[in-house]
């Protein structure tokens, strides 16, 4: 194993750690704090998402993950992303009933803290991701639920909040099913449509033990895969840092893209990539998956398949490196712009799940990742760490950290 790889290695099975402190510590908080999701839900709440930088990708990812459940048979739930609107306009949208979640680094934001304020002043449950000092914003209460930063490192950090909300929202409907008094609501005009809402209420007491197991066996399923390809792919992580590197030196740029939860992933990359944690140098990258405006007028216009190809086509310019997150690997609109990248000779770098699908059986990447898993947030949150990892290694390379 060479050095680059063994450094690879060690950067991610840091997070293993991370992890196995943070979770078992959370995990009841955390299924109590779900438990208080379900009724607002049903009482008509709506869960707004807000972050600065870097944390708005979170926002984003959250909204998606509750609207369009990737849980086959689980329903739609109301959730938006609010960044653009904090701090002024953040007001006119809350609802008492709501839910206000709330993400910034290890640090703090006073900004994002000032709204948490706000918020629990007009009755909403509040989460504070990460939480302001002091033990009397952490854990669960009427209020909301606080943690401190799992660790300062920024990365490290928004990852660990990463499987923190794909968490709750994996575990909410749990409680649809098994809801008492405490969670209140009813399913209103839709009764017919979900009859288990409406029904008589059962004891959630056993549910919450549960529910916190569970989320504790998630973490350590995620902790198992990003162990896995520690293993399996160093040697390709390695790779993509050098090649970056290279690409970069010489006037090329980092072009991202992504559906969904991918699309926040995508999104989060390229924000990382020009926003860096302090004292590293920006370096250049877009995300194709970024602008609604461009997205919506090609999939109206043209159609979904084509909303990467035609970026890539205005965009892509020699040296340049096109990189696709895919949890299948077989989004026809990833393939499609990968097609063009390789047509166009520019390099191909591909984050991806199960076995790699299309893009690995054709070739379309020149370095391809795979998280051996089937189950999509589990693939997403590794994700985050090999990218994050690849941008590590990047200011390493460049001599920022």
């Amino acid at each position: 194993m060479t050095p680059s790889e063994r450094w690879v290695r060690e950067r991610l099975l840091y997070r293993k750690e991370v992890s196995a402190r943070f979770f078992p510590c959370e995990a009841e908080q955390l299924a109590l704090a779900c438990r208080e999701m379900a009724g607002r839900f049903l009482a008509g709440g709506r869960l707004l998402a807000a972050g600065r930088g870097v944390y708005a990708t979170d926002a984003q990812h959250v909204a998606v993950e509750f609207v369009h459940p990737v849980i086959v048979g689980k329903r739609a739930l109301p959730a938006v992303d609010v960044s653009t609107v904090l701090p002024a306009g953040f007001g006119a949208l809350l609802r008492p009933e709501d839910m206000v979640m709330a993400f910034g680094p290890p640090e703090g934001d006073p900004e994002v803290a000032g709204v948490l304020a706000r918020a629990r002043q007009q009755g909403a449950f509040c989460f504070a991701l990460p939480a302001l000092p002091g033990p009397e914003h952490r854990g669960q209460d009427a209020s909301g639920y606080g943690v401190a930063p799992p660790d300062p490192d920024p990365f490290v950090h928004q990852e660990m909040l990463e499987i923190l909300y794909h968490t709750l929202w994996e575990t909410v409907h749990v409680f649809f099913e098994h809801r008492d008094a405490s969670t209140g609501g009813d399913a209103g005009a839709a009764g017919f449509l979900y009859p288990f809402l409406s029904a008589r209420g059962q004891d959630t007491s056993a549910v919450v033990g549960e529910v916190a197991a569970s989320i504790t066996a998630k973490a350590e399923d995620t902790a198992r895969l990003r162990a896995e390809v520690a293993e399996a792919e160093a040697d390709a992580i390695a790779r993509a840092v050098r090649t970056l590197a290279e690409r970069l030196e010489l006037g090329g740029q980092l072009i991202l893209l992504g559906n969904g939860g991918s699309a926040t992933d995508a999104n989060d990359w390229a924000l990382d990539m020009t926003l860096p944690p302090r004292g590293w140098r920006p370096l250049p990258a877009v995300s194709l998956a970024m602008d609604p405006a461009i997205l919506s007028a090609l999939a109206n216009d043209v159609g979904a398949e084509v909303i990467f190809l035609r970026q890539v086509i205005a965009h892509a310019r020699p040296g340049d490196v096109v990189a696709a997150i895919s949890t299948s690997g077989n989004s026809r609109n990833i393939v499609l712009a990968l097609e063009e990248a390789r047509k166009r000779g520019l390099f191909t770098l591909a984050l991806l799940g199960y076995d790699g699908g299309e893009v690995v059986r054709r070739g379309l990447a020149d370095i391809a990742i795979v998280v051996p898993s089937d189950y999509v947030p589990r693939i997403q949150e590794v994700h985050a760490s090999i990218y994050h990892v690849i941008r590590e290694g990047l200011a390493v390379v460049t001599g920022d950290a």
